[in-house]
């Protein structure tokens, strides 16, 4: 409940009215401060009295005392926060001490300071004004003020390497079990304890240390395999158990990682602290302790700041950082006010040789300046996180174990990969000679040879390591470049099992694991739980998947566990760094196969049961690519195979040619215009056009597959079963071009926002001033200007280039003498935006805005 003081009349008009309508939007309800609102029954038996403070002069800008602009109430009538605002010209913050001198009078814990287009959430508990992009909720800061942070408690809470267990199982330490030196290790590993390790009880430690020097924002670079997720729950267990956060969000950056994180903070934690995913409690998840959310899920149309306010989490922690804080996706990262921590495994100095004169398409350049983003979010500047273990720590210190890289290249690859690239001669269709060269980013894509990838098939499958317990191939993720090549790799693999182990396989060895195969993500849950497609093909007693083979393209890069992993296969070029660190970070766990093995006797005769080395197959240079000089334990020369011909090497002509005339009708009579009239039609569209949409909302809500999919978060499969099964269908002959124009919108649609409005997940269409606000307020909570006086001009600049073919080709040609004629930003509004900002918004805007939804 807000009192608005009558002296808001001295401020900017622009600022109160946007001011009064980001409260409403986000809640709150207005009183008028008059004299009759000391009588004012708010609650039964609840009275507010005035609020006026004494000692007022008539200038309140100008006085050391003055009128509360806002004083916004709790759910009882009492002072909750005071709102100080400023005209849109003045910097918020020079309001700060005005409002502490307002907020100690009204007993009041939280500030406001806003002059409507720049917001500061200040809690006096917690430090210092924290820049928000939209104002927090009632109930959002009512459940906020219930916890009071104590850092100096954070601090000095003794972390031990059983923190998490004491969680587990309390009492275990008085355990006969664990007493006996004996069962010590089968107690350990039957009830899946899990102890800290010296060096995340060490990243702890240096979080302390951060919180201790008044930092509220971490970032861990810990190598894949090393326990992030472990020390994560340990640090929310932290935060909670100390009452320095009593809700956290956990963010993830792809779905399958979604379940997995959840299911392994619940597993930990569970005992103490509620874990949910957001999608499937979306009225619940005020009750959790931790929320586990895909970013792209609350990034999509901005969801999250409908379904959040600043206020709701105390502590955000960001998965795989730089991918899930990339981009735009920073926004939902920097929406929240309190405690960060950021965790990648891909250390900023892997791109050290790359200078800033790379040029912007190099996704070298593209991953340097994500990774440089990511530091600079977390308060990195200097390049050094808050605490670093990398892969080479953990195969010092026994934890983690190289690869063995087999650098196996054909003719072909090798032709592909050098500077000339593949060269293929051809006649064109008028009998002239002509030559085309194809270099490694065609593979598969414009490039296809058969002989290669058999080539490929037949060198991985002789030289992969076997399982030491059955003999059989070695569980393996194979990395495809499309869904079709790894369709094709599945197919080849499956036969040359058929002929090296004749009868074993049934079409299972191989499996085709990638986002448009229908269980895809159960697939890679059963593979990592040994049984996918069955179990024990080998051996009885012996608990191993009977498929030994994953084809995927990018579902099993991130976060996937699967530690008795033996062979990765690149049989697809890797140009982002990313990808390749994470992609052999696959196999970088160790692993004992006897936990697997159910035969006592036979146990007793395996000589080398430990995973010691994992193969990495790279057939297309990606380790060169990254790491020159590199050591390669092997290196293969592959069989000679035989050049393509031109037709197998070419694309083909685009379509055939249409020989002879079409068959038209031309009428030759004379006509005249009979009536004639005009109608402008509304947002809501012509009737036919809303029936229309209508119609297809009714056929994709009664499909039964759609409905599924979307429960699921599946959206790569949504969208393309929308493609491909109920668009351009004989019965309407829908399209996405109808449906936006159906939807009567002033921007671009995209399918996926049409099927969110349809299945409920957001209310409306935005309009596209709605979403330029929006993504100018990120862009304000990514830079905080400090020309305060020019945001005005700034954001007009930001709205016109992102909106406006004709603005971008301006700025872009630097032909500024056309702003004089241009009816969306003119010369003199350029001349209002400070320098600086001339060339940081065109160049924010194409790193982090899609301009295609902007368009009509």
């Amino acid at each position: 409940m807000i009192i608005q003081n009558e002296f808001m009349k001295y401020k900017e008009a622009t600022a109160r009215i946007k001011i009064n309508k980001l409260l409403e939007a986000a809640g709150w309800r207005f009183f008028d401060d008059d004299k009759s609102l000391a009588n004012i029954q708010l609650e039964p038996g609840i009275t507010i009295t005035t609020h006026v403070l004494d000692g007022l002069g008539e200038n309140f800008e100008k006085t050391s005392k003055g009128f509360i602009d806002f004083l916004l109430l709790n759910e009882k009538g009492f002072p909750l926060i005071v709102l100080e605002a400023k005209a849109e010209d003045r910097n918020p913050l020079i309001g700060k001490e005005q409002a502490r001198i307002y907020a100690h009078s009204q007993n009041c814990r939280f500030i406001i300071l806003s002059n409507g287009n720049l917001h500061y959430f200040w809690d006096l508990k917690r430090g210092n004004p924290y820049v928000i992009t939209s104002l927090p909720t009632p109930e959002s800061v009512i459940g906020y003020q219930k916890s009071i942070p104590d850092p100096k408690r954070l601090v000095t809470e003794i972390v031990d390497s059983d923190y998490i267990v004491r969680t587990q199982r309390p009492g275990y330490a008085e355990e006969a079990a664990w007493k006996n030196d004996g069962e010590r290790e089968s107690f350990i590993d039957g009830n899946n304890l899990r102890f800290l390790r010296p060096y995340q009880k060490t990243a702890i430690s240096a979080l302390q240390d951060a919180v201790k020097s008044d930092k509220d924002k971490f970032l861990f670079e810990m190598a894949t395999g090393t326990g992030k997720t472990l020390t994560s729950a340990a640090i929310i267990k932290l935060f909670l158990r100390t009452e320095n956060a009593r809700r956290v969000l956990f963010l993830v950056d792809r779905l399958e990682l979604e379940d997995q994180a959840h299911r392994d903070i619940n597993k930990v934690l569970f005992n103490d602290y509620t874990t949910v995913i957001y999608k499937e409690q979306r009225d619940e998840w005020r009750r959790a302790s931790v929320v586990v959310s895909t970013v792209q899920s609350l990034l999509f149309n901005n969801k999250y700041q409908q379904l959040f306010s600043p206020t709701d989490f105390d502590l955000v922690i960001s998965d795989e950082a730089h991918r899930s804080i990339g981009g735009n996706a920073r926004a939902v990262f920097e929406y929240f006010i309190g405690y960060k921590l950021g965790l990648t495994a891909t250390p900023r100095d892997y791109l050290k040789k790359y200078d800033d004169s790379t040029e912007k398409k190099d996704p070298r350049e593209l991953e340097r300046r994500m990774l440089l983003d990511t530091y600079r979010t977390f308060g990195c500047d200097d390049g050094q996180p808050t605490f670093r273990y990398s892969l080479l720590d953990g195969v010092k210190d026994g934890f983690l174990i190289n690869p063995t890289v087999v650098d196996a290249r054909s003719e072909v690859t090798a032709q592909l990969l050098s500077d000339g690239g593949f060269t293929v001669e051809f006649k064109d269709d008028n009998g002239e000679d002509q030559k085309e060269a194809y270099k490694q980013r065609a593979f598969e894509k414009r490039f296809f040879s058969e002989a290669t990838n058999q080539i490929f098939c037949k060198v991985f499958l002789e030289r992969a390591y076997r399982d030491p317990i059955s003999g059989e191939i070695g569980k393996s993720i194979v990395f495809a470049v499309s869904q079709h090549h790894a369709s094709k790799l599945t197919q080849i693999l499956n036969k040359m099992a058929d002929k090296m182990f004749p009868g074993k396989y049934h079409s299972d060895f191989a499996v085709q694991v990638t986002s448009h195969v229908t269980d895809a993500k159960r697939f890679t849950t059963n593979f990592k739980n040994n049984n996918l497609l069955g179990t024990a093909n080998f051996l009885s007693t012996y608990r191993t998947s009977k498929a030994r083979i994953c084809v995927t393209v990018g579902m099993m890069t991130t976060g996937y566990d699967c530690p008795d992993l033996l062979n990765i296969g690149l049989f697809r070029p890797v140009f982002s760094p990313t990808d390749f660190i994470q992609i052999k970070g696959r196999g970088t766990r160790k692993h004992n196969f006897l936990e697997q093995l159910f035969d006592d006797d036979l146990k007793e005769s395996i000589n080398q049961p430990c995973k010691t080395a994992f193969k990495l197959f790279d057939f297309f240079a990606n380790c060169e690519y990254f790491e020159e000089g590199f050591n390669y334990d092997e290196v293969l020369k592959l069989p000679r195979v035989k050049d393509p011909d031109s037709e197998d090497a070419e694309e083909g002509n685009g379509g055939a040619s249409v020989k002879g005339k079409p068959v038209t009708y031309e009428h030759l009579g004379s006509d005249i215009i009979h009536t004639i009239e005009e109608e402008v039609i509304g947002h809501d569209g012509m009737k036919i056009d809303r029936m229309f949409f209508e119609k297809f909302e009714d056929t994709i809500r009664k499909n039964a597959n759609i409905a599924s999919a979307v429960e699921s978060g599946e959206w790569d499969k949504v969208i393309d079963y929308v493609n491909h099964e109920i668009f351009d269908k004989p019965d309407q002959y829908y399209s996405l071009d109808k449906l936006r124009k159906a939807a009567s919108v002033d921007r671009r649609l995209g399918l996926r926002e049409i099927l969110e409005k349809i299945f409920g997940l957001i209310p409306r269409f935005k309009t596209k001033d709605e979403l330029l606000e929006e993504e100018f307020s990120k862009f304000v909570a990514d830079y905080k200007p400090e020309e305060i006086e020019s945001l005005p001009a700034i954001k007009n600049y930001f709205k016109a280039y992102a909106s406006s073919d004709q603005v971008r080709h301006i700025i872009e040609s630097k032909q500024y003498t056309d702003l004089s004629t241009n009816a969306i930003l003119t010369t003199r509004d350029f001349k209002a935006v400070p320098e600086k900002y001339r060339t940081l918004v065109p160049n924010y805007i194409k790193d982090y805005v899609s301009l295609n939804q902007f368009a009509a």
